[in-house]
């Protein structure tokens, strides 16, 4: 229970009791509630660049080009995501995980209806744009929801399956686009307006279930308010009791909740100081977010927005059928945080993230050799793809997983948007301006050029956690990082820090 002194401080025990609960259906409402954004956002990437063909044609209903779609337009869709991250995540961290979480998805609801509207190559552009600011403020808000709501123990395999379906979007998109792509059942004006009206749809579906989504209880312990985190956990506890006792008939008794935590309301910390905080306090893990953010970032938004024109100009793939093979290589993206998850949890995750980014790496590189020596066809280079990104997915989802753990509670926010920020500009805006441009020549080598800088980039992000990762697994967010508003905060630790 806690105790509270409107005067001086509240001491709770709310974080040890979410850490030390079994996995259960509230917990399984919250990841439906607040995870399924990301496949609406592997839903948008994949859609645009396998309909960038279509929209291109003169029957299209929108004087756009191929290389807008996936140079320009991708380029304003990330800096919108940056910038939405960037502006939500400080309003997350000061008014609410759960306030936010749903103003974020209402921005994404306007701006992916209203792409389906455009008639002019600067409204999608403006309107791919407003979409972009929605689910970046969906990354700052949804990671810290869901990493301050998630017993320690499951935290790791929890956040990177969350992010991997990012990849179930994905492969759902790139199957759409083929059928909405063919226009001996929609028109080719029509089809593409429906894909983007169809995430609008999806996204409404979700606003409705996360209704019921709780706010953070560390988020409101931090802002005074521990008498209703109290009764949410309260509450947490009661049904995981009524639904055990239901299955065994027997009652069960929750693990005594080891450690309190103290902390002072009125010592809640500015911008600046939370930006001093990340960067002068905990250096090495600043540079190793960046180095995790700027690898995957520059991979996935260049390569993965190019990926169709791939096809397009070095096999004569058909426009309409670029999505079959995108289907392939995303269901080898879903894969990787499901299948590999569980073993940032159990291996830890200094010697996971590592492995992941220079494996991807290497295979990258081996994928760029093949390439380059005329090897592979459309359906072996999706093979090789399959491989890479299988490797690439885990480590790429463990980056939003690393940086929204290892700093303190009431930076969780900003930090996830600063890192995903930077790390996107460097290589999610730069990215695929530069690729489009290498893609669109035809010519072999500056295809291979793309593939090196993305498969560099993954290595040295790799040798950087391998030195830098903190051992965060099992472990309980306030025991990695001390909250700033801790009445008797001990001096911070790069690698660890004080147990409560």
């Amino acid at each position: 229970m806690s105790t509270t002194d409107q005067r001086t401080a509240v001491t709770t025990q709310v974080p040890a009791r979410l850490d030390r609960l079994p996995w259960s259906a509230w917990h399984t409402r919250i990841l439906i509630g607040l995870g399924a954004v990301w496949i609406l956002d592997g839903l948008e990437v994949t859609v645009v660049g396998n309909i960038a063909g279509r929209l291109s044609e003169s029957d299209s209903g929108l004087a756009i080009t191929s290389a807008q779609v996936t140079g320009p337009a991708a380029a304003l869709y990330v800096a919108g995501a940056c910038t939405g991250a960037l502006v939500f995540a400080w309003l997350t961290d000061k008014y609410g995980r759960k306030n936010l979480f749903m103003v974020t998805l209402a921005v994404y609801l306007a701006g992916t209806a209203l792409t389906a509207l455009s008639t002019q190559a600067w409204m999608f552009f403006v309107f791919r744009f407003v979409t972009g600011l929605g689910i970046g403020g969906e990354y700052a808000a949804i990671n810290s929801a869901i990493d301050e709501l998630m017993p320690a123990r499951f935290r790791g395999r929890v956040d990177l399956g969350v992010n991997g379906t990012f990849w179930l979007g994905a492969a759902g998109g790139a199957l759409l686009s083929v059928l909405m792509l063919n226009t001996a059942i929609f028109p080719a004006d029509v089809g593409w307006r429906l894909t983007f009206a169809l995430g609008a749809v999806l996204g409404v579906v979700i606003l409705l279930v996360r209704r019921h989504v709780p706010e953070s209880p560390r988020w409101l312990c931090m802002h005074g308010r521990a008498e209703e985190a109290e009764e949410l956990v309260d509450d947490a506890e009661a049904r995981i009791r009524e639904h055990a006792r239901a299955s065994t008939g027997k009652p069960v008794e929750l693990p005594e909740p080891r450690g309190s935590l103290t902390i002072d309301p009125r010592k809640a910390p500015g911008l600046g100081a939370i930006a001093r905080t990340v960067v002068r306090d905990y250096p090495k893990r600043t540079v190793l977010g960046l180095s995790l953010f700027v690898g995957q970032a520059f991979l996935y938004n260049a390569i993965t927005f190019g990926f169709g024109s791939i096809l397009e100009t070095f096999y004569g793939v058909p426009s309409g059928h670029t999505g079959y093979y995108f289907a392939v290589i995303a269901a080898g993206n879903l894969l990787g945080p499901l299948t590999l998850g569980h073993l940032f949890d159990t291996i830890g995750r200094r010697v996971m993230i590592s492995t992941t980014y220079i494996g991807s790496g290497v295979a990258l590189f081996a994928t760029a050799w093949l390439f380059g020596q005329g090897h592979l066809n459309e359906v072996t280079l999706t093979a090789c793809w399959c491989v890479v990104l299988f490797v690439a997915s885990t480590g790429a989802s463990s980056a939003y997983l690393t940086v929204s753990e290892i700093f303190p509670m009431e930076a969780r926010a900003s930090a996830i948007a600063l890192f995903y920020a930077v790390g996107t500009a460097v290589g999610g805006i730069t990215g695929p301006l530069v690729f489009s441009d290498l893609t669109k020549t035809g010519v072999v080598s500056d295809t291979v050029v793309a593939f090196c800088v993305g498969a560099s980039l993954m290595t040295a992000a790799g040798i950087v956690a391998a030195f830098l990762a903190v051992r965060a697994e099992r472990r309980s967010l306030e025991d990695i990082a001390q909250p700033l508003q801790s009445v008797t905060p001990d001096t911070p630790q790069e690698g660890a820090a004080t147990p409560h």
